[in-house]
Protein backbone atom coordinates (compact mmCIF):
# COMPACT_ATOMS: atom_id res chain seq x y z
CA UNK A 1 0.00 0.00 0.00
CA UNK A 2 1.14 3.39 -0.98
CA UNK A 3 2.08 6.03 2.04
CA UNK A 4 0.30 9.33 1.65
CA UNK A 5 2.24 11.92 1.42
CA UNK A 6 0.04 14.69 2.18
CA UNK A 7 2.05 16.04 5.56
CA UNK A 8 4.93 18.14 4.15
CA UNK A 9 7.12 17.34 7.48
CA UNK A 10 6.77 13.60 6.85
CA UNK A 11 7.19 14.08 3.15
CA UNK A 12 10.74 15.85 4.00
CA UNK A 13 11.78 13.45 6.57
CA UNK A 14 10.69 10.48 3.75
CA UNK A 15 13.29 12.52 1.36
CA UNK A 16 15.75 12.96 3.80
CA UNK A 17 15.81 9.11 4.71
CA UNK A 18 15.90 8.91 0.90
CA UNK A 19 12.54 7.40 0.52
CA UNK A 20 12.42 6.97 -3.28
CA UNK A 21 8.54 6.93 -2.94
CA UNK A 22 8.37 9.94 -1.45
CA UNK A 23 11.32 11.18 -3.54
CA UNK A 24 8.88 10.52 -6.67
CA UNK A 25 5.85 12.38 -4.74
CA UNK A 26 7.69 15.61 -4.21
CA UNK A 27 8.86 15.72 -7.39
CA UNK A 28 5.53 14.49 -9.24
CA UNK A 29 3.96 17.83 -6.25
CA UNK A 30 6.02 19.85 -8.19
CA UNK A 31 7.37 19.43 -11.66
CA UNK A 32 5.02 21.07 -13.23
CA UNK A 33 5.21 24.65 -11.82
CA UNK A 34 8.82 24.77 -11.63
CA UNK A 35 9.21 23.77 -15.06
CA UNK A 36 6.83 25.93 -16.20
CA UNK A 37 8.83 28.54 -13.83
CA UNK A 38 12.29 27.45 -15.40
CA UNK A 39 10.96 27.43 -19.06
CA UNK A 40 9.76 30.83 -18.48
CA UNK A 41 13.35 32.38 -17.72
CA UNK A 42 15.33 29.81 -20.23
CA UNK A 43 12.67 29.85 -23.22
CA UNK A 44 13.88 26.49 -24.56
CA UNK A 45 12.14 23.69 -24.01
CA UNK A 46 15.38 20.81 -23.93
CA UNK A 47 17.26 22.98 -21.28
CA UNK A 48 14.37 23.49 -19.39
CA UNK A 49 13.89 19.83 -19.04
CA UNK A 50 17.89 19.63 -18.36
CA UNK A 51 17.64 22.42 -15.13
CA UNK A 52 14.38 20.93 -13.71
CA UNK A 53 16.31 17.30 -13.75
CA UNK A 54 19.67 19.56 -12.32
CA UNK A 55 17.58 21.21 -10.11
CA UNK A 56 15.39 18.33 -8.28
CA UNK A 57 19.10 15.89 -7.87
CA UNK A 58 20.20 19.40 -6.06
CA UNK A 59 17.19 19.42 -3.71
CA UNK A 60 17.20 15.56 -2.66
CA UNK A 61 20.99 15.87 -2.27
CA UNK A 62 20.21 19.30 0.46
CA UNK A 63 16.78 18.43 1.75
CA UNK A 64 18.93 17.74 4.98
CA UNK A 65 18.98 21.61 5.05
CA UNK A 66 15.97 22.49 4.76
CA UNK A 67 15.17 24.89 7.96
CA UNK A 68 11.37 25.19 7.33
CA UNK A 69 11.98 29.20 7.52
CA UNK A 70 9.70 28.86 4.50
CA UNK A 71 7.30 26.73 2.59
CA UNK A 72 9.47 23.79 0.81
CA UNK A 73 7.57 24.67 -2.33
CA UNK A 74 9.61 27.91 -1.93
CA UNK A 75 12.66 26.35 -0.73
CA UNK A 76 12.47 24.48 -3.88
CA UNK A 77 11.58 27.29 -6.42
CA UNK A 78 14.70 29.47 -4.89
CA UNK A 79 16.60 26.45 -5.94
CA UNK A 80 15.20 26.22 -9.34
CA UNK A 81 15.30 29.85 -10.15
CA UNK A 82 19.04 29.92 -9.82
CA UNK A 83 19.51 26.85 -11.71
CA UNK A 84 17.57 28.87 -14.51
CA UNK A 85 19.63 31.78 -13.98
CA UNK A 86 22.67 29.67 -14.57
CA UNK A 87 22.19 28.16 -17.27
CA UNK A 88 20.49 31.39 -19.09
CA UNK A 89 23.14 33.67 -17.73
CA UNK A 90 25.33 33.36 -20.98
CA UNK A 91 21.84 34.53 -22.67
CA UNK A 92 21.30 37.17 -19.94
CA UNK A 93 23.67 39.83 -21.25
CA UNK A 94 22.25 43.06 -19.91
CA UNK A 95 21.86 45.05 -22.89
CA UNK A 96 21.54 48.84 -22.97
CA UNK A 97 18.12 49.96 -22.71
CA UNK A 98 17.09 52.65 -25.12
CA UNK A 99 17.46 56.16 -23.88
CA UNK A 100 14.06 57.05 -25.28
CA UNK A 101 11.85 54.19 -25.14
CA UNK A 102 9.03 54.94 -27.80
CA UNK A 103 6.06 55.81 -25.76
CA UNK A 104 2.94 53.71 -26.20
CA UNK A 105 -0.49 55.56 -25.50
CA UNK A 106 -2.48 52.50 -26.95
CA UNK A 107 -4.89 51.07 -24.98
CA UNK A 108 -6.22 47.59 -26.02
CA UNK A 109 -9.84 46.72 -25.54
CA UNK A 110 -9.67 43.10 -26.50
CA UNK A 111 -9.20 40.40 -23.79
CA UNK A 112 -5.68 39.40 -24.24
CA UNK A 113 -5.66 35.09 -24.14
CA UNK A 114 -2.55 33.37 -22.19
CA UNK A 115 -1.37 31.91 -25.09
CA UNK A 116 -0.93 35.11 -26.53
CA UNK A 117 0.72 36.77 -23.68
CA UNK A 118 2.60 33.53 -22.91
CA UNK A 119 4.45 34.07 -26.39
CA UNK A 120 4.98 37.61 -26.35
CA UNK A 121 6.99 36.90 -22.83
CA UNK A 122 9.11 34.25 -24.56
CA UNK A 123 9.75 36.69 -27.31
CA UNK A 124 11.35 39.18 -25.09
CA UNK A 125 15.21 39.47 -24.80
CA UNK A 126 16.17 37.06 -21.87
CA UNK A 127 17.62 39.52 -19.43
CA UNK A 128 14.35 41.74 -19.96
CA UNK A 129 12.25 38.37 -20.02
CA UNK A 130 14.20 37.18 -16.43
CA UNK A 131 13.32 40.20 -14.57
CA UNK A 132 9.92 40.32 -16.05
CA UNK A 133 9.18 36.57 -14.78
CA UNK A 134 10.71 36.85 -11.35
CA UNK A 135 9.25 40.77 -10.47
CA UNK A 136 5.86 40.50 -11.93
CA UNK A 137 5.30 37.12 -12.08
CA UNK A 138 7.04 35.35 -9.19
CA UNK A 139 6.65 38.35 -7.02
CA UNK A 140 9.91 39.18 -6.25
CA UNK A 141 11.20 42.73 -5.43
CA UNK A 142 14.24 44.38 -7.24
CA UNK A 143 16.67 44.36 -4.93
CA UNK A 144 16.26 40.70 -4.52
CA UNK A 145 16.62 40.31 -8.45
CA UNK A 146 19.21 42.79 -8.40
CA UNK A 147 21.18 39.91 -5.89
CA UNK A 148 19.66 37.10 -7.83
CA UNK A 149 21.36 38.54 -11.15
CA UNK A 150 24.26 39.78 -9.90
CA UNK A 151 23.48 43.53 -11.27
CA UNK A 152 22.27 46.80 -9.69
CA UNK A 153 18.53 47.69 -8.38
CA UNK A 154 18.42 50.62 -11.33
CA UNK A 155 19.18 48.14 -13.45
CA UNK A 156 16.18 45.87 -12.38
CA UNK A 157 14.38 48.76 -12.48
CA UNK A 158 15.11 49.38 -16.38
CA UNK A 159 14.93 46.11 -17.19
CA UNK A 160 11.02 45.93 -16.38
CA UNK A 161 10.54 48.83 -17.76
CA UNK A 162 12.15 47.53 -20.37
CA UNK A 163 9.98 44.84 -20.82
CA UNK A 164 6.97 46.32 -20.35
CA UNK A 165 7.01 48.22 -23.33
CA UNK A 166 8.18 45.63 -25.11
CA UNK A 167 5.00 43.85 -24.48
CA UNK A 168 2.96 46.22 -24.91
CA UNK A 169 4.17 46.99 -28.32
CA UNK A 170 4.37 43.61 -29.43
CA UNK A 171 0.76 42.81 -27.63
CA UNK A 172 -0.69 45.78 -29.48
CA UNK A 173 1.39 44.71 -32.89
CA UNK A 174 -0.57 41.11 -32.40
CA UNK A 175 -3.98 43.17 -31.97
CA UNK A 176 -3.77 44.85 -35.02
CA UNK A 177 -2.74 42.35 -37.55
CA UNK A 178 -5.96 40.31 -36.89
Amino acid sequence: MAKDYSNENELVKACIEQDTHAQFALFEKYKVAMFNLIFRICNDYDSSNDQLQEGFIEVFKNIKNFRRESTLGAWIKTIMIRKALKASRSENTFEEVPDQIEACDLMIDQWIDAQMLDLAIRNLPGSSRAVFVLFEIEGYSHREIAQMLKVSEGTSKSQLHYAKKCLQKSLSKNYYSK
